[in-house]
């Protein structure tokens, strides 16, 4: 099956293309910068989900070509890029693995000429037409969590740790609300630029302000540096920490935790034992083998992106945006978190809460 999906790393020689018969489709995720660790399991995904879009008939019986864009450079770097693509007619459509401050950079670069669909968490309240957002919201992802560890935990003064960018900030502020509303207090709050990371200096913060939880809205390598730096430190085994962008190959990367306090809430955990978990798991080690980068949230989102694009697309008849935007209501697939249903151009969807056990998630409670 090697040539079922064709993958295009050369932006420049997708534009000079010219004509193409496949319905050809902006890729945008790490493989560089801070994300740079979640890029391999996110490219399979994609490929899987195009993969399967072709050999049920493709996109309005076209095959799905992939033109892959590095997400994790700058947001003018990556957003001239896909422009210039758009521009050029050489992608007919875009799906995103990246950060929110890319996303605000692409979406007017794109100028609605073309669906567009981001996969990973985000901050909500985006309403842009064309723009169709998967990802997990604070309301569903954050809420129910600091509730959990509140109750079981008795977890009260919070510490909010991120990078410095829309993304953490907008969930910073849910945070304090939703914190309120629960009768907890934040008690230090900080943002750090991304990809700068110093745990040592973080970690006395913390310990200074006598937090009894931590909210990481740190992603990436930062994330990855500061959970093995805490998790060495006095305060590993008695102070929870609870992460909203933590996934497989984030634990890996810090080598594991045992502290039993390490958390993250996802839509999706490689271990996850539903029907549509198993199945999306076994297709995955059928087609790229027991030693594939490991399943993800953020990389089985890539699946879902494809696969939902393929839907709109073929549910309008035509990959022109506003057809897509006026049919897109009800638009549903099966993913490897399960069904995915589109409604005013978001989806609704469970988020697990997970508890770091050595190289793997054991997920504790479902919302």
């Amino acid at each position: 099956m090697a040539d079922d999906v064709r993958l295009i790393t050369d932006l420049w020689q997708a534009r000079l293309d010219g004509a193409h018969s496949s319905l050809r489709v902006g890729f945008v995720v790490p493989v560089s910068g801070a994300l740079g660790l979640v890029g391999p399991v996110a490219i399979n995904c994609g490929v899987l989900g195009a993969a399967e879009v072709n050999a049920a008939g493709g996109v309005l019986g076209r095959p799905i070509d992939l033109v892959l864009v590095d997400g994790g450079r700058s947001p003018a770097a990556v957003a001239d890029d896909v422009a210039a693509l758009v521009r050029d007619a050489a992608v007919h459509a875009v799906v995103g693995l990246h950060a929110s401050d890319v996303r605000e950079a692409v979406v007017p670069a794109v100028r609605g000429a073309v669906p567009y669909v981001y996969t990973p968490p985000y901050e909500g309240g985006e309403h842009t037409p064309g723009l169709f957002l998967l990802g997990e919201v604070p309301q569903r992802q954050l809420r129910p969590a600091l509730a959990w560890l509140g109750a079981h935990r008795r977890a009260r003064r919070w510490f909010l740790l991120g990078n410095d960018y829309v993304w953490p900030r907008r969930l910073h502020d849910a945070a304090r609300r939703f914190l309120r509303g629960l009768g907890a207090t934040v008690v230090g709050e900080r943002l750090v630029p991304l990809g700068a990371c110093d745990p040592e200096p973080l970690l006395d913060e913390v310990a200074r302000s006598h937090a009894d939880a931590v909210l990481l809205t740190l992603i990436g390598t930062d994330l990855v540096l500061f959970n093995r730096a805490f998790a060495a430190g006095r305060s590993a085994q008695r102070v929870p920490r609870l992460c909203a962008a933590l996934e497989e190959n984030g634990l890996l990367g810090a080598g594991g935790d045992t502290t039993g306090e390490l958390y993250a809430a996802m839509g999706y955990f490689g271990s996850l034992t539903s029907d549509a978990g198993l199945d999306f798991g076994e297709r995955y080690a059928r087609r790229f083998g027991p030693h594939a980068p490991v399943l993800s949230g953020h990389g089985e989102a890539c699946y879902d992106g494809i696969r939902m694009l393929a839907e709109l697309i073929n549910r309008a008849g035509t990959p022109m945006t506003a057809a897509v935007d006026a049919y897109a209501d009800g638009a549903s697939i099966i993913g490897g978190r399960g069904p995915l249903t589109v409604r005013q151009r978001h989806v609704d969807q469970s988020v697990h809460l997970a508890r770091a056990d050595g190289l793997d998630f054991r997920v504790i409670a479902t919302f």
